[in-house]
C-alpha cells in the first residue's frame, strides 16, 4: 500500500528535485501527486511500498541535515557580502507596498480597539 513520504507544499523546486534524485538513486519506487488546478489537493511524493519508508526516511533526514548546513552557510556568506537585504532594505525596494500594508495594519489595529475608546477607558 502506498504511503505519504514527502509533502511538497512550500518546498523549493531544487529541494524537491534532490529528493526525487535521491529516491531514484537508491532504487526506491515512488510517484508524485500535484496540488491540482485549485491547489487544494496534497502535492506530495508517495512511496509504493511502505517497507521502503524507513530507508527513505533515513536518506531524507541525512540529506536535509546536509542541506540545512549548506543553506546556513549560503545565508551567512550573503549577509557578509551585503547581498541579504534585511527588513528595511527589502521594504525600501518596494515603498508603496510597505506603506500600503502599514496603513492597512494601522487601520485594522485602530478598528480593533476603537470600541474601547468609545467606552471611555
Amino acid at each position: 500500500m502506498a504511503v505519504l513520504f514527502f509533502n511538497l507544499r512550500d518546498v523549493p523546486f531544487d529541494e524537491a528535485d534532490d529528493i526525487r534524485q535521491l529516491l531514484t538513486k537508491h532504487e526506491i519506487g515512488f510517484y508524485e501527486t500535484s496540488a491540482g488546478n485549485w491547489g487544494i489537493s496534497t502535492a506530495a511524493i508517495w512511496l509504493y511500498d511502505a517497507d521502503d519508508l524507513e530507508q527513505a526516511r533515513a536518506l531524507c533526514d541525512a540529506y536535509q541535515a546536509e542541506r540545512a548546513e549548506t543553506q546556513r552557510e549560503l545565508y551567512r556568506l550573503r549577509k557578509l557580502q551585503g547581498q541579504h537585504p534585511g527588513f528595511w532594505r527589502h521594504n525600501l525596494g518596494q515603498p508603496l507596498h510597505f506603506l500600503s500594508y502599514s496603513a492597512l495594519i494601522a487601520a485594522v489595529g485602530y478598528a480593533s480597539v476603537k470600541w474601547l475608546f468609545d467606552l471611555g477607558l
